[in-house]
């Protein structure tokens, strides 16, 4: 049973953050491989849910293998500028009634036409039929996951994009991932969500002190249903010091075997997250009372060592970001 489906036996079909990467494989003539889904009998492109403890191009490799029989050597994962999926757009309700707002990936790559000649998809029924189509000239498409992923390869080739559907407001920004937690157990979840560099450009960078340990943690949280990455990075952001930015720059998604991290109490987190650089920050630094004690402004040679920092995947992100910089300085 995957990871989906075991949530879905406790939690039922309300709207679940659904971690998943898309696939987009084109052939030497530009055309597009979509599959013909066994649920509701429509075209899509191909994709599916990541695993606890994988990464998105191995989830990638192993979607497209399941859902066609074939591998595609030069799959690699688009940028995050092209790649990143999430926001209420990307909602989406199964012939079932299971309510998703999809977070992820898109991977790409290319293989020959005739190799669909060998095509051939695993017994699992999710798969009734691929085909290569000309990107301007595809099947109806009904899910905006779909629309949103063709549309990259639309705008590249200089077609316009297609329209989005109608979608659903989110529901209220509640405390998903602590309902979610009290219906599963201990089990691993993916908890999606993004961090925030914060630099002043002097060679300084805004670390805050987590209320509950007294460690240094970047600032940051965890992703509501239907929010995008973006908005949650200035979400949190803004709640954790007062501060806003004019620009978040996306710069690396962080998941994998290595993004995870167990609780005291013994639950499993399996971190999904975007690093953001924040430009233009404005405003007062204002604390939230009792989450966040303190702030303080780190040079190079001062940052925090991993035993005195919140979480392996916040101090690898600070570390990587800051030995990517120039010696002297951290942008601003």
């Amino acid at each position: 049973m995957s990871y989906l489906s075991e949530l879905r036996a406790v939690w039922g079909t309300a709207p679940l953050l659904s971690v998943g990467v898309s696939v987009l494989v084109q052939d030497d003539h530009g055309r597009v491989l979509l599959q013909r889904r066994g649920d509701d009998g429509l075209w899509g492109i191909l994709g599916g849910g990541l695993e606890p403890g994988e990464d998105f191009l191995t989830a990638a490799h192993r979607e497209l293998y399941e859902e066609s029989g074939l591998a595609c050597s030069n799959l690699t994962l688009l940028s995050l500028e092209e790649g990143l999926v999430s926001g209420p757009e990307f909602y989406h309700r199964y012939p079932n009634g299971d309510e998703i707002y999809l977070v992820g990936m898109r991977a790409h790559g290319t293989l020959p036409a005739e190799a669909l000649n060998d095509a051939a998809p695993d017994d699992s029924g999710e798969t009734l039929e691929l085909a290569w189509f000309a990107l301007d000239k595809l099947p109806p498409l009904p899910s905006n996951i779909n629309r949103a992923g063709l549309n990259v390869l639309r705008v590249r080739a200089g077609l316009p994009p297609l329209p989005l559907n109608p979608f659903p407001a989110p529901p209220p920004a509640a405390d998903h991932m602590r309902r979610l937690r009290e219906v599963v157990g201990t089990r691993p979840l993916f908890a999606p969500g993004a961090n925030v560099i914060v630099a002043d450009g002097e060679g300084h960078l805004l670390l805050l002190q987590h209320g509950s340990t007294g460690r240094w943690t970047l600032p940051g949280g965890g992703l509501a249903p239907g929010e995008s990455l973006t908005d949650c990075a200035q979400r949190e952001l803004r709640g954790a010091t007062g501060l806003s930015a004019a620009h978040l720059e996306p710069l690396r998604m962080y998941a994998g075997a290595e993004c995870r991290f167990t609780r005291l109490n013994g639950d499993v987190i399996d971190n999904i997250s975007v690093l953001y650089r924040a430009r233009g920050v404005t405003g007062t630094p204002t604390l939230p009372p009792g989450e966040i004690p303190g702030t303080a402004w780190f040079a190079r040679n001062e940052l925090p060592g991993e035993d005195e920092f919140s979480g392996a995947v916040g101090w690898a992100m600070m570390r990587e970001w800051a030995d990517s910089c120039p010696p002297d300085r951290f942008p601003s």
